[in-house]
């Protein structure tokens, strides 16, 4: 009786699983316990092979620190140097790597120079070509460039121009210098997108606000259904300011953003990573069934559970861009088109998890994530599935298109649940002129728009091929039928002449 009572409980514990298949079977927020997941082309999460692995944290004991980290905000890598901004110090601290280890070579807390010399809230850091050093020193009101030896050589202050709200002050929290020496700076409670100084110091405007978005309804209630003075009172409709910054190596600024409203992200009005040219315009490509957002399911208006807020973003260089979610501390991989390549992370304090995740960066290939809450930067390592996608990625952009097929049917023995896999190997026969057999592995990968360029290209090839017998058949038909015609008439005539002969 107790053996069957048992396989009754386990009979119903299993109906979750069978009716609504892995996800049901996942932790109380819905989500898999999984590390790394993937979503197929219904938008259901996919667990998959792990593409990235703890290689070692990195602590105030770690680095030796007398004093030990508080509230760190920003990661900067330059070579094999990393920057750490340390906040609540009001330092920055200068990190070695060699032999794969890390070690302090450096304490940035003074401007040689300026006034004040020292750093108050410092939060972030870029460096240029020449080796110089840009600080967003947000509490002193202002962005210093200094030498290698930490010698002033330029302050940005306030711009004192007319687009600048003089009452407001001067926050700067997050900055990128191009290879020409101009700053980009995203500065707190400025919303005209990103505060631009020339290379001698000079502002010139503003780049890359936000849309802003008013609905109808809006609309007309500011306008028909309030009085003057209560409209005087209200808030302008003003774009919102982006979370954080990157510039890739080819000048292009990806941006973060976390204000907006759920129900817009699905339907790509919400944006939430942006890729900026020259002038400011988002041309971020997006060729995946769904924009890249984080993750697909969440529970709506949660906090804790709602959808990805992406709190940094760093680009590789080959223009595969990682995002870091502050929301499940997830880390999300994206390839240039647009389609995820996978995601992992979580919350706690476990090894490969974080307690408040801030800033991220990349050596290479290795990531490098920051917890402001728990002092700490996590050093990931792509694993053999990891660096198989990397691999095939970086083939097939340098044209090693029969290399990048190979390498994706490796990645599908790992992981056979794998679009891109299929995607990839579709491309890469379709460079090759494989039509055919590139429309099969589309199909295989519900990649509807890859598949109609495969079949218009099939179609060209198989009419241009056979284009002789075509023009022979069509000819045909169109020719014999004439022929044929022309015989009956003039055997029609010749009849019609010999009856009258005959009545003759």
């Amino acid at each position: 009786m107790k053996r069957m009572i048992r396989l009754l409980l386990l009979c119903l514990a299993l109906v979750p699983a069978v009716l609504y298949g892995p996800a049901a079977l996942a932790g109380e927020d819905g989500y898999t316990t999984s590390y790394t997941y993937n979503y197929d082309y219904w938008g259901d999460l996919r667990e998959s092979p792990d593409a990235y692995r703890v290689d070692q944290v990195l602590y105030s004991a770690t680095l030796g620190l007398e004093t030990p980290m508080n509230k760190p905000q920003s990661l900067y890598v330059h070579g094999s140097d990393l920057y750490i901004c340390d906040t609540g110090n009001n330092r920055i601290l200068q990190v070695r790597r060699e032999n794969g280890g890390f070690t302090l070579t450096r304490v940035i807390d003074a401007v040689k120079g300026a006034s004040p010399e020292t750093f108050n809230t410092p939060s972030d850091i870029a460096i240029d070509g020449a080796g110089n050093l840009y600080v967003c020193d947000t509490n002193n009101n202002r962005i210093v460039k200094m030498d290698s030896e930490l010698n002033l050589l330029r302050e940005y202050l306030k711009p004192d121009d007319s687009t600048f709200d003089q009452n407001l002050s001067f926050l700067p929290k997050r900055l990128v210098v191009d290879s020409s020496g101009r700053v980009f700076a995203l500065a707190t409670n400025v919303n005209k997108g990103l505060v631009k100084f020339e290379t001698d110091g000079t502002f010139t405007g503003y780049i890359g606000a936000n849309p802003v978005v008013i609905t109808m309804w809006d609309y007309i209630w500011k306008s028909f259904f309030t009085t003057k003075e209560q409209r005087s009172q209200q808030a302008s409709f003003v774009p919102t300011e982006y979370e954080n910054i990157y510039i890739d190596s080819e000048g292009f600024i990806y941006a973060t953003n976390v204000n907006f409203e759920e129900y817009d992200l699905m339907y790509d009005n919400a944006k939430p990573i942006r890729k900026l040219n020259s002038i400011g315009n988002d041309i971020l490509v997006k060729n995946d069934h769904y924009p890249p957002i984080g993750d697909l399911q969440w529970v709506e208006e949660s906090t804790d559970k709602g959808p990805s807020k992406l709190k940094d973003i760093t680009v590789l260089d080959n223009d595969i861009y990682i995002a870091f979610d502050r929301t499940r501390g997830r880390i999300f991989g994206y390839d240039p088109q647009g389609i995820m390549l996978w995601a992992f992370g979580t919350k706690d304090n476990s090894e490969g998890s974080f307690l408040g995740p801030i800033s991220l960066e990349h050596m290479g290939t290795d990531l490098l994530a920051l917890d402001e809450n728990g002092c700490s930067i996590t050093v990931f390592t792509p694993t053999e599935y990891g660096q198989l996608i990397y691999k095939a990625s970086d083939e097939y952009l340098s044209g090693q298109y029969d290399e990048s097929a190979d390498t994706w049917r490796e990645v599908l023995k790992l992981n056979a649940n794998y679009n891109l896999a299929y995607i990839g190997i579709g491309r890469s026969l379709m460079r090759q002129e494989e039509y055919g057999e590139a429309m099969e592995y589309f199909k295989m990968a519900f990649d509807r728009e890859n598949y109609g360029r495969a079949y218009r290209y099939y179609r060209k090839t198989l009419v241009e091929d056979n284009i002789v017998p075509l023009v022979i058949v069509v000819a045909a038909l169109l020719i014999v039928p004439l022929i044929v015609g022309r015989i009956k008439n003039m055997r029609a005539e010749v009849e019609e002449y010999e009856r009258k002969k005959h009545r003759k």
